[in-house]
Protein backbone atom coordinates (compact mmCIF):
# COMPACT_ATOMS: atom_id res chain seq x y z
CA UNK A 1 0.00 0.00 0.00
CA UNK A 2 1.28 3.54 -0.77
CA UNK A 3 1.91 5.71 2.08
CA UNK A 4 2.96 9.04 3.11
CA UNK A 5 6.87 8.04 3.81
CA UNK A 6 8.38 9.84 0.68
CA UNK A 7 6.59 13.41 0.90
CA UNK A 8 7.20 13.82 5.08
CA UNK A 9 10.90 13.08 4.50
CA UNK A 10 10.72 15.94 2.02
CA UNK A 11 8.60 18.13 4.34
CA UNK A 12 10.72 17.83 6.93
CA UNK A 13 13.94 19.35 4.54
CA UNK A 14 11.80 22.27 4.56
CA UNK A 15 12.47 22.93 1.04
CA UNK A 16 9.22 23.29 -0.56
CA UNK A 17 5.88 21.49 -0.97
CA UNK A 18 5.92 17.68 -2.72
CA UNK A 19 3.65 16.88 -5.64
CA UNK A 20 2.87 13.50 -7.33
CA UNK A 21 2.60 12.84 -10.83
CA UNK A 22 1.93 10.10 -12.98
CA UNK A 23 -0.05 9.46 -16.37
CA UNK A 24 -2.96 7.57 -18.55
CA UNK A 25 -3.30 6.22 -21.67
CA UNK A 26 0.52 6.11 -22.87
CA UNK A 27 -0.05 3.06 -24.26
CA UNK A 28 -3.59 2.94 -25.89
CA UNK A 29 -3.65 3.06 -30.20
CA UNK A 30 -6.07 5.73 -29.76
CA UNK A 31 -7.24 9.00 -28.25
CA UNK A 32 -4.87 11.35 -25.75
CA UNK A 33 -2.12 10.76 -23.26
CA UNK A 34 -2.75 12.45 -20.14
CA UNK A 35 -1.07 13.88 -17.27
CA UNK A 36 -1.63 14.56 -13.32
CA UNK A 37 -0.08 16.45 -10.81
CA UNK A 38 -1.15 16.28 -7.23
CA UNK A 39 -0.68 17.66 -4.08
CA UNK A 40 -2.08 16.35 -0.85
CA UNK A 41 -2.24 19.48 1.72
CA UNK A 42 0.06 18.63 4.40
CA UNK A 43 -2.71 19.49 6.67
CA UNK A 44 -5.10 17.08 5.76
CA UNK A 45 -2.45 13.82 5.61
CA UNK A 46 -4.87 12.29 8.63
CA UNK A 47 -7.98 12.76 6.29
CA UNK A 48 -7.21 11.30 3.39
CA UNK A 49 -10.00 9.39 1.06
CA UNK A 50 -10.81 6.21 2.23
CA UNK A 51 -8.86 3.43 -0.17
CA UNK A 52 -6.43 5.64 -1.77
CA UNK A 53 -4.38 3.70 -3.93
CA UNK A 54 -2.76 2.89 -7.13
CA UNK A 55 -5.61 3.40 -9.95
CA UNK A 56 -5.06 -0.30 -11.70
CA UNK A 57 -5.75 -1.90 -8.22
CA UNK A 58 -9.32 -0.21 -7.75
CA UNK A 59 -12.55 -0.67 -9.14
CA UNK A 60 -14.08 2.12 -11.80
CA UNK A 61 -16.91 2.68 -8.89
CA UNK A 62 -14.10 3.07 -6.20
CA UNK A 63 -12.11 5.49 -8.36
CA UNK A 64 -14.73 7.51 -8.83
CA UNK A 65 -15.41 7.83 -5.28
CA UNK A 66 -11.84 8.79 -4.95
CA UNK A 67 -11.24 11.03 -7.55
CA UNK A 68 -14.75 13.42 -6.62
CA UNK A 69 -13.57 13.16 -2.98
CA UNK A 70 -10.17 14.86 -3.67
CA UNK A 71 -11.94 17.54 -5.41
CA UNK A 72 -14.32 18.00 -2.73
CA UNK A 73 -13.06 16.97 0.27
CA UNK A 74 -14.94 14.04 2.53
CA UNK A 75 -18.47 13.95 3.01
CA UNK A 76 -18.72 15.54 6.62
CA UNK A 77 -16.43 18.56 5.61
CA UNK A 78 -17.91 19.81 2.49
CA UNK A 79 -16.29 22.76 0.80
CA UNK A 80 -13.13 22.11 2.97
CA UNK A 81 -11.13 25.57 1.95
CA UNK A 82 -7.64 24.25 2.85
CA UNK A 83 -8.06 20.61 0.63
CA UNK A 84 -6.14 19.10 -1.75
CA UNK A 85 -5.21 20.64 -4.90
CA UNK A 86 -4.41 19.12 -8.29
CA UNK A 87 -3.83 19.91 -12.37
CA UNK A 88 -4.49 17.31 -15.34
CA UNK A 89 -3.77 17.83 -18.88
CA UNK A 90 -3.87 15.92 -21.83
CA UNK A 91 -2.06 15.87 -24.95
CA UNK A 92 -3.24 15.32 -27.85
CA UNK A 93 -2.87 12.79 -31.10
CA UNK A 94 -1.57 15.31 -33.27
CA UNK A 95 1.53 16.07 -31.01
CA UNK A 96 1.65 12.39 -29.64
CA UNK A 97 2.42 11.66 -33.32
CA UNK A 98 4.70 14.80 -34.02
CA UNK A 99 6.64 13.96 -31.04
CA UNK A 100 6.34 10.88 -29.98
CA UNK A 101 4.34 9.17 -27.19
CA UNK A 102 7.63 9.43 -24.38
CA UNK A 103 8.00 13.39 -25.50
CA UNK A 104 4.01 13.94 -25.22
CA UNK A 105 4.24 11.70 -22.02
CA UNK A 106 6.74 14.32 -20.81
CA UNK A 107 5.29 17.97 -22.50
CA UNK A 108 1.93 16.31 -19.96
CA UNK A 109 3.69 16.13 -16.98
CA UNK A 110 5.64 19.50 -17.43
CA UNK A 111 2.20 21.44 -17.93
CA UNK A 112 0.58 19.87 -15.14
CA UNK A 113 3.20 20.62 -12.33
CA UNK A 114 3.44 24.09 -13.56
CA UNK A 115 -0.05 24.23 -13.61
CA UNK A 116 -0.03 23.00 -10.18
CA UNK A 117 2.42 24.85 -9.00
CA UNK A 118 0.73 28.49 -9.93
CA UNK A 119 -2.56 27.07 -8.45
CA UNK A 120 -0.50 26.70 -5.41
CA UNK A 121 1.01 30.10 -5.65
CA UNK A 122 -2.49 31.99 -6.01
CA UNK A 123 -3.54 30.25 -2.82
CA UNK A 124 -0.01 31.20 -0.79
CA UNK A 125 1.32 27.89 -0.53
CA UNK A 126 5.26 28.01 -1.39
CA UNK A 127 6.41 26.90 -4.17
CA UNK A 128 6.78 22.95 -5.43
CA UNK A 129 10.44 21.44 -3.96
CA UNK A 130 9.78 18.23 -5.30
CA UNK A 131 8.19 16.34 -8.10
CA UNK A 132 7.57 12.78 -7.68
CA UNK A 133 7.06 11.08 -10.69
CA UNK A 134 6.17 7.48 -11.57
CA UNK A 135 8.16 5.44 -13.79
CA UNK A 136 11.94 5.00 -14.08
CA UNK A 137 12.37 8.01 -15.96
CA UNK A 138 12.85 11.80 -14.64
CA UNK A 139 10.93 14.30 -17.15
CA UNK A 140 12.51 18.36 -16.99
CA UNK A 141 9.72 19.61 -15.53
CA UNK A 142 11.62 23.11 -14.36
CA UNK A 143 11.77 21.71 -10.82
CA UNK A 144 13.35 19.06 -8.76
CA UNK A 145 11.79 15.71 -9.87
CA UNK A 146 12.64 12.18 -8.77
CA UNK A 147 11.62 8.82 -10.34
CA UNK A 148 9.78 6.37 -8.46
CA UNK A 149 9.69 2.96 -10.22
CA UNK A 150 6.38 1.75 -9.15
CA UNK A 151 5.52 5.00 -7.40
CA UNK A 152 1.69 4.57 -7.34
CA UNK A 153 2.42 1.53 -4.93
CA UNK A 154 4.71 3.57 -2.51
CA UNK A 155 3.54 7.28 -2.38
CA UNK A 156 0.11 8.37 -1.83
CA UNK A 157 0.50 11.64 -3.50
CA UNK A 158 1.40 9.53 -7.03
CA UNK A 159 -1.40 7.05 -5.91
CA UNK A 160 -3.65 10.49 -6.47
CA UNK A 161 -2.32 11.71 -9.41
CA UNK A 162 -2.58 7.97 -10.93
CA UNK A 163 -6.27 8.10 -10.41
CA UNK A 164 -7.17 11.92 -11.25
CA UNK A 165 -4.92 11.01 -15.03
CA UNK A 166 -7.40 7.52 -15.39
CA UNK A 167 -10.54 9.03 -14.31
CA UNK A 168 -10.12 12.29 -16.49
CA UNK A 169 -8.96 10.02 -19.88
CA UNK A 170 -11.16 7.83 -19.41
CA UNK A 171 -13.74 9.77 -19.46
CA UNK A 172 -12.08 11.87 -22.52
CA UNK A 173 -12.70 8.39 -24.27
CA UNK A 174 -16.36 7.99 -23.42
CA UNK A 175 -17.20 11.22 -25.17
CA UNK A 176 -15.02 9.73 -28.17
CA UNK A 177 -16.83 6.67 -28.20
CA UNK A 178 -20.10 8.62 -28.81
CA UNK A 179 -18.85 9.82 -31.98
CA UNK A 180 -17.07 6.29 -32.81
CA UNK A 181 -19.04 4.09 -31.16
CA UNK A 182 -17.93 0.79 -33.38
CA UNK A 183 -14.38 0.83 -32.02
CA UNK A 184 -15.72 0.40 -28.74
CA UNK A 185 -13.97 2.91 -26.73
CA UNK A 186 -15.84 3.30 -24.09
CA UNK A 187 -14.73 -0.35 -22.62
CA UNK A 188 -11.36 -0.50 -24.21
CA UNK A 189 -10.07 3.04 -23.46
CA UNK A 190 -8.31 2.79 -26.98
CA UNK A 191 -5.95 -0.23 -26.48
CA UNK A 192 -5.18 -2.54 -28.96
CA UNK A 193 -7.93 -4.94 -27.51
CA UNK A 194 -9.01 -7.39 -30.06
CA UNK A 195 -12.67 -5.89 -30.54
CA UNK A 196 -10.67 -2.81 -31.29
CA UNK A 197 -8.53 -4.46 -33.89
CA UNK A 198 -11.44 -5.58 -35.70
CA UNK A 199 -12.93 -2.67 -35.93
CA UNK A 200 -10.19 -1.16 -37.69
CA UNK A 201 -9.90 -3.70 -39.96
CA UNK A 202 -13.95 -3.09 -40.75
CA UNK A 203 -14.33 0.67 -40.44
CA UNK A 204 -10.35 1.82 -40.71
CA UNK A 205 -8.73 4.05 -38.62
CA UNK A 206 -9.98 7.41 -37.38
CA UNK A 207 -8.60 11.03 -36.58
CA UNK A 208 -8.31 10.28 -33.16
CA UNK A 209 -6.13 7.00 -34.10
CA UNK A 210 -2.22 7.27 -33.08
CA UNK A 211 -0.60 6.89 -36.51
CA UNK A 212 2.52 6.62 -35.36
CA UNK A 213 2.19 3.31 -33.40
CA UNK A 214 2.79 0.36 -35.66
CA UNK A 215 -0.63 -1.23 -35.60
CA UNK A 216 -2.18 1.57 -36.55
CA UNK A 217 0.97 2.17 -39.17
CA UNK A 218 0.85 -0.92 -40.70
CA UNK A 219 -2.85 -1.01 -41.63
CA UNK A 220 -2.54 2.59 -43.02
CA UNK A 221 0.63 1.45 -45.36
CA UNK A 222 -1.52 -1.16 -46.80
Amino acid sequence: MPDLQLESQHIATGRGAVIGIDEAGRGPWAGPVTAAACWLNPAMFDNLPDGLDDSKKLSARKRAEIFDALQKGQPDQPDQPDWHEFAVISVSVGIIDEIGILQATFRAMWLAAAQLQEKLRARGYENVGLGLVDGNLTPDLGMPAKAIIKGDTLSLSIAAASIIAKQTRDALMCDLALQHSEYGWQKNMGYGTRDHAAALEAHGVTPHHRRSFAPIRRLLGR
